[in-house]
């Protein structure tokens, strides 16, 4: 059925059912709920082509990812993020633009995006400390809300994100208090701020327990399985070693769980380990006890609510900026268990 087809079932004029459709607050709400009835009805579904035209409005959200980070097109953590937020897009009748880009050209993309009209806004994914892309996207004037925080950036900005400087301080203490002082780190990158505020949270822990950091015991690098195995690898290897590890990502964590059985050791038993868990679609861990301890949020959630979000940035771009804080839940699984003596 196309519009005009709908029109005439309506016995309204097209601009009246298309006004309708695309939210404008000069069509009665008993006509609005009307026009949507009959659309889901009958199955109809704009022509996205017709509505830019008409509204001046591409239909799309973009994200842009630098080649640096190639590698997150098929991390399953950005693949859950990207579904949560299309499933979002969807709903709205708005379309997905995924830009690959040079690093060095990334400001270059944004300006290019926003000059030929590719999209009505975009989310900003994985903020480093101090983002420039903050004040960059302000100054061409394109709609966007952030995954995370940008420590250091003074300007306002819509953001969500999981309150990882919490999330992690409580998975220390809840390693403190099962007897472990030796706690290691195995963080992402530190200029990236969730893993930033992730360190912060161990150290507030440990220096609420009168303990000094070791930096022997913390490492940062891109979150795969072997980054995990090397480095679980490396600080066992120590005089002495970590009896239990903080880990970024439950990618890493499954490098974590071959370095110690590499070496003879029981996960939970000789050596105790706690994973950050974005309860991904295909790395789910279920079962009445969980195989890893972990702070768990889910990040494809994340990526419905942020896809609301810039959506909401796009009809009204001059309201107030909102935040969303998201605490992750700490969930008891077989990896903790009391320090050995």
């Amino acid at each position: 059925m196309n519009l005009r087809e709908l029109s005439s079932l309506l016995g309204l004029s097209q601009t009246t059912v298309s006004r309708a459709l695309n939210g404008y607050k000069d069509v009665s709400e008993a006509t609005r709920a009307r026009v949507l009835a009959a659309a889901k009805a009958h199955e109809y579904r704009p022509n996205t082509r017709a509505q830019a035209l008409a509204t001046g409005r591409s239909r799309a959200i973009g994200h842009v990812i630098p080649k640096i980070s190639t590698h997150a097109m098929v991390n399953p953590i950005f693949a859950d993020f990207i579904a949560g937020a299309g499933e979002t897009y969807s709903q709205a009748g708005y379309e997905m633009l995924i830009s690959v880009v040079d690093v060095d050209d990334e400001a270059r993309a944004y300006r290019s995006i926003k000059a030929r009209g590719l999209v009505d806004g975009l989310i900003v994914s994985a903020p480093r400390m101090n983002d420039p892309r903050i004040e960059l996207l302000d100054e061409i004037g394109l709609p966007y809300a952030v995954h995370g925080r940008a420590t250091g950036t003074e300007r306002p900005y819509s953001w969500l994100d999981v309150n990882n400087r919490r999330a992690f301080s409580r998975a220390a203490e809840f390693l403190l208090d099962l007897g472990h002082r030796r706690i290691a780190l195995i963080n992402g990158h530190e200029e990236m701020d969730f893993a930033h505020r992730r360190r912060q949270g161990l150290e507030m822990a440990l220096a609420a327990r009168g303990l000094a950091p070791d930096p022997a015991l913390m490492r940062q690098d891109e979150m795969t399985e072997g980054y995990g195995y090397r480095a679980a690898r490396e600080m066992l290897a120590m005089p002495d070693p970590p009896t239990a590890f903080l880990v970024s990502s439950v990618i890493c964590m499954l490098g974590v769980r071959r370095a110690v059985e590499e070496i003879g050791l029981t996960l939970g038993r000789e050596v105790s380990a706690i994973t950050h868990d974005d309860q991904l679609s295909y790395l789910r861990d279920d079962g009445p006890v969980p195989a890893f301890t972990a702070t768990r949020s889910s990040v494809r959630e994340a990526g419905q609510r942020l896809a609301r979000m810039v959506l909401e940035r796009i009809d009204a771009p001059d309201a107030p900026h909102r935040h969303e804080l998201l605490e992750a839940e700490l969930i008891i699984g077989r990896s903790t268990g009391p320090a050995p003596s």
